[in-house]
């Protein structure tokens, strides 16, 4: 099945050198782009595509805030790119919603293994990068007593695993169980936890102590 993506970034080159990127895997589909926030928001509603990639910086909306627009559809996953290694950046587009954050200077080969890691709703997020932004996140994603039911054992093996930055795949190998079963288990700990993505229970489980 083919990932359909939407690419937008105000300069035209970029556009036009990640298409072509893009054009060479079988598995990957430039359904639209766009050169600024609000066109990628309008594209995003139109196409519904598995995966935005986004630029931080453009005119009219800026990638942080056409993140939160997009991501309202609970389809698109989306993936921030920009030019500058910031926390804050970091932190303000994963509180917006995005699936990650990447720096525009990676690799073709790591771009395409990002959009496709996305898609199938994985993390993307550094280790390291998650243990400075952890304390930020803290007051927001720490459940209430009425929204935080115990874990099975189970499912607190894989959020640990998920804290581990591990794919479903990964998962299902350490643990020796289907992978239609950790992505059971995973939706459980979402729910349960009341966090809103894989990304948040990687965070959550730093900010309760549950890794080091």
């Amino acid at each position: 099945m083919s990932i359909t993506v939407l690419l937008a970034d105000d300069h035209a080159m970029f556009r036009s050198g990640l298409r072509a990127v893009l054009d060479t895997q079988p598995d990957l589909t430039c359904v639209a782009e766009a050169a600024d926030g609000a066109a990628a928001v309008d594209q995003a509603r139109r196409h519904a595509p598995d995966v935005a990639v986004l630029d931080v910086r453009m005119p009219r909306m800026d990638g942080l805030a056409a993140t939160a627009a997009i991501v309202a559809n609970d389809h698109t996953k989306v993936l921030i790119l920009t030019t500058y290694d910031l926390d804050e950046y970091v932190y303000r587009a994963l509180r917006a919603g995005a699936s990650g954050f990447l720096l525009k200077s990676l690799p073709p080969e790591e771009m395409i293994s990002a959009i496709r890691v996305a898609a199938r709703g994985d993390a993307l997020i550094d280790p390291s990068v998650t243990r400075r932004l952890a304390t930020r996140f803290t007051d927001s994603i720490r459940p209430t007593d009425a929204t935080h039911p115990r874990l099975t054992t189970r499912e607190h093996e894989v959020l640990l695993l998920l804290a581990e930055a591990l794919s479903n795949a990964e998962i299902a190998a350490r643990l020796t169980i289907g992978e239609e079963t950790v992505k059971t288990h995973v939706s459980r700990v979402l729910a349960k936890l009341s966090l809103r993505d894989r990304v948040h229970a990687v965070v959550y489980a730093y900010c309760h102590g549950l890794v080091p």
